[in-house]
């Protein structure tokens, strides 16, 4: 993992095309943000469809941003829906650098 570098693969003019299903995209929904020593956690209101929208940003960031690790938890009882993305050193400002909406 040490040697994967800190960098999203896409190009600019994919990542514009697909923002909406990337990171970006997903935070924009996010009722809460968090910054962590190693990423950055959101807190989601859940709602219709969230969860296939996490797992949709999840599925095309794995393929674009191979460093991150990406965790969910769905609270008991309706609660809210956490999203927490970590990674090596320099994940934090990488994400701090994303679009936001």
């Amino acid at each position: 993992m040490a040697d994967v570098p800190i960098a999203c693969t896409l190009d600019p003019a994919d990542f514009a095309w697909r923002r909406d299903t990337l990171l970006p995209g997903l935070i924009a929904r996010a009722a809460a943000a968090e910054a962590l020593s190693d990423g950055a956690r959101w807190r989601f209101t859940p709602e219709s469809g969230l969860l296939t929208a996490v797992a949709t940003a999840i599925d095309a960031e794995r393929r674009c941003c191979p460093f991150l690790r990406f965790q969910v938890v769905a609270e008991a009882e309706g609660g809210p829906v956490w999203l927490t993305v970590t990674g090596p050193p320099g994940t934090r400002a990488f994400l701090a650098r994303l679009p936001q909406r």
